[in-house]
């Protein structure tokens, strides 16, 4: 499986019109490779039957090999359908691989190792001498937190378990984030010339 965000950037209507145009073009040479395509986004554009963007996700044997030969920037070259008489008959849109399947990272207490340790501070001597405080490390990701907020290991135990979860969900978050951003460049990055394929009505 692979996923293609095709974008008309910040181009004029023609360039919305044209990414429906290649899209149709890419979903039937995709089913004649007995590839199955599904829009998962689309953004459409001023005209009807035009989209400003299109998020593709490609399933079958050889997906990534075809979406490779999509990638880049594409052409259709047709004269404009709404301003008759323009000279201009190159219209450019972009095509990046795209992921929106960002992993939510699985938390089991089998994958944390406790280390019990002593601390100082408030507590009284009980505190002091006794190792109540836990080190809590989640060895598939690094993270680790120290908890002695209460004065029974057990306590802290599952406190720490809770203080891992909440930190990992942040971190997925983040990375949720940073692939919208990034998507969100691929419109800015349209490069105009040099197409990787030039495509006709």
């Amino acid at each position: 499986m692979t996923e293609l965000l095709l974008s008309a950037g910040r181009g004029p209507v023609e360039c919305a019109w044209s990414l429906a145009r290649l899209l149709s073009r890419l979903e039937g040479e995709a089913a004649r490779r007995g590839l199955r395509t599904a829009r998962i986004e689309a953004v459409s554009g001023d005209r009807a039957g035009t989209y400003r963007s299109v998020l593709v996700r490609i399933t079958g044997a050889g997906a990534e090999a075809f979406a490779a030969g999509w990638t880049g920037t594409l052409c259709w070259q047709a004269p404009s359908p709404y301003r008759t008489g323009r000279g201009r008959k190159n219209w450019y849109v972009t095509a990046r691989p795209c992921r929106t399947d960002v992993a939510v990272t699985p938390l089991r207490e089998a994958d944390v190792e406790f280390v019990p340790c002593r601390t100082g501070g408030p507590g009284g001597q009980h505190r002091n001498k006794a190792s109540t405080a836990v080190r809590a490390t989640h060895r598939p990701s690094g993270r680790t937190v120290v908890v002695h907020t209460e004065r029974h290991l057990s306590l802290n135990r599952r406190l720490a378990i809770d203080l891992l979860r909440r930190q990992l969900a942040e971190d997925d978050a983040a990375a949720r984030r940073a692939g919208e951003t990034a998507r969100w460049r691929i419109h800015d990055d349209l490069v105009r010339g040099d197409p990787v394929r030039v495509e006709r009505p």
